[in-house]
């Protein structure tokens, strides 16, 4: 008894102008896929950031106040009156956008500083293995992980004056105040602001600096200890330039959120700030939807956007050229 095995047919691979256009069609499949399925996040990002920061420079050659709010494109156009009255200084409302400016630069200043100090102390200090240190951690995580209004909220009533936490500890308990202190009014404002975004800001910091320092060989650090260097030796020779390129990154961003933080002083003072804590962010906002100026505050909000830019530019240009200048 014979059995005939039945083989299939080989198939053959195109040949030709038919091969060739198989294969044309398959590299453009793969070529156009990709951003096909980046389509989507691109068109809402066109429509959630691109638009209205579009139609915000437009409003800024207008002269847009509450007589136009129903119809806005029938505003006057001003051109560059907008940004001659916020430019000039020696004017109430430039003087009082110079002012706020000045407070916003020294409060983010201020801010980044302690942030990354305390974060990058917390992270080096976390390194070490001992009991309870999973704990810290998530402990440390906190107030990075509430969310703004509940946390910023929780300040505003520990720095009442009458019956708040913070006088309480200060003046009753330790008694080195005279008197109760007004911590939401004057000059005093200024520090519970830089206060709360301290606390609320490290601990991403933290988290950052931790994450480089997973990267940093622990063969180098126990060389360093066989050659006699210390804590803080370890910690300048091998540490901080190691963390070069993450602080880089670390600051930069660091310094965006601060300096256009809206949702701190708007929650801990409300819709008027204290002179000592007019941050930009609410000054622009109070130029815009409290005076019903929108045509000046849009050309604010696009100047702090090119000052934004500049600063991020040079910074970016610095920290490059520092970059290459160590790897020669």
């Amino acid at each position: 008894m014979t059995t005939t095995a039945f083989k299939e047919p080989v198939r053959q691979a195109p040949s030709g102008a038919a091969g060739r256009e198989s294969r044309r069609t398959g590299r453009l499949r793969r070529v156009t896929l990709p951003y096909l399925l980046l389509l989507p996040a691109l068109l809402l990002e066109l429509l959630v950031h691109l638009v209205p920061m579009v139609i915000g420079i437009v409003m800024s050659f207008k002269e847009l106040t509450q007589f136009y709010i129903r119809d806005w494109g029938t505003a006057p156009w001003s051109g560059l009156g907008n940004y001659k009255v916020s430019v000039d200084f020696d004017a109430p409302v430039g003087n009082a956008l110079l002012h706020s400016f000045l407070v916003t630069v020294g409060f983010t200043l201020l801010s980044v500083a302690l942030c990354w100090l305390i974060g990058t102390a917390a992270a080096i200090f976390m390194q070490d293995t001992f009991r309870g240190r999973g704990l810290l951690r998530a402990l440390f995580l906190v107030p990075y992980a509430l969310p703004v209004y509940a946390a910023v909220i929780t300040w505003v009533f520990m720095f009442q004056h009458d019956n708040g936490l913070v006088n309480h500890v200060l003046h009753d308990q330790l008694h080195l105040t005279d008197k109760p202190a007004f911590w939401l009014l004057g000059d005093n404002s200024f520090y519970a602001l830089l206060t709360v975004s301290v606390w609320k800001g490290w601990p991403f910091a933290f988290l950052i600096v931790m994450a480089g320092l997973q990267n940093i060989p622990k063969e180098l650090y126990e060389a360093a200890a066989l050659d006699g260097a210390g804590m803080w030796q370890q910690i300048r020779r091998i540490t901080l330039p190691s963390l070069r390129p993450v602080n880089q990154v670390l600051v930069l961003v660091l310094f965006l959120w601060t300096f256009n933080d809206f949702n701190t002083p708007y929650v801990l003072f409300g819709k008027s700030a204290p002179e000592a804590a007019d941050l930009i962010s609410v000054h622009i906002y109070q130029a815009s939807f409290v005076t019903w100026n929108f045509g000046t505050g849009s050309a604010m909000s696009v100047l702090l956007l090119l000052f934004l830019l500049v600063v991020t530019g040079l910074y970016l240009l610095f920290t490059s050229r520092g970059r290459r200048a160590a790897d020669v």
